[in-house]
Parts: structure tokens; sequence; C-alpha cells
């Protein structure tokens, strides 16, 4: 499977109603191993006061972050999250924001990705850090 079919494969997984990534709103932009980029609307993951939520940024940072990691870990195998952390820089309160996750470690047990979620203007919103462990489908 190219890196275009996988992407092709995750945009469709958008309207698969009651995901989380479907409730989200978020779409795939670029997927690989190395690199898995996908935006959010800010509408619709906000907190009361009109501001994207933290969790919907850990959400969506989680999100890229599994994903990349799935594709590390090979056929057959998969991703399953032990730790996320996320530091907050600033309110966003329109538009939409994205995610980069890019490999900080790509062991044979264990992915970590670096998560950079910025606005529309470039500017940092999050930065977050996800440890997969890579374990075989049953």
């Amino acid at each position: 499977m190219t890196d275009l079919d996988l992407l092709a494969r995750l945009q469709a997984t958008v309207g698969h109603p009651g995901t989380l990534t479907e409730r989200l709103g978020i779409e795939f932009v670029t997927a690989s191993a190395q690199n898995v980029t996908a935006r959010m609307p800010v509408e619709g993951n906000t907190q009361v006061v009109g501001l994207l939520h933290g969790g919907a940024s850990a959400a969506l940072a989680e999100t890229v972050g599994s994903v990349a990691a799935t594709l590390h870990a090979g056929q057959g195998r998969g991703a399953v999250g032990v730790e996320l952390n996320a530091t907050h820089h600033r309110a966003v309160g329109s538009g939409w924001v994205t995610a980069v996750a890019t490999p900080l470690h790509l062991g044979s047990r264990l992915a970590t990705y670096e998560i950079a979620v910025d606005d529309e203007d470039g500017r940092r919103v999050c930065t977050a850090r996800l440890t997969c462990m890579l374990v075989d489908r049953p």
C-alpha cells in the first residue's frame, strides 16, 4: 500500500459515525511513519467560553501520533498509547488547527512522537509527546 492509498483510507474514516475522529472533524492531510499531518476545526471543539478545548488538542495529537506509530509498527502490528503529555501555549477561538507528528524514537517495542499543533497563522498552540507500545494484533 502506498502512502497515497493509506491517506485515502484514513480520509475515508472521517465519515464513520461515532468515532472520535469523526466527532472532532479531524481531516488527514499526510500519512507515513515519518510524518502524519491532520487538521481539525476549532468550531465544535471549544470550551464553554468559546476557546479550543485542551482535550480536543490532546485528542488530535494522540490521533496523529497513534496513526504514525501504527504505520511504523508494520504489517500485523499496531500501536497502543502508553503516555501522552501536552503543553498548551496559546488560545484559539476560530479557524482550524493543524497537527504534525514527527518521530523522536522508532524502536521495535516503543515509538515516541512529538506533535506540534499550530493555528492557521503558523503559531504554536500546543506541543505534545506521545509514546506508544508496539504490539502484535490479535
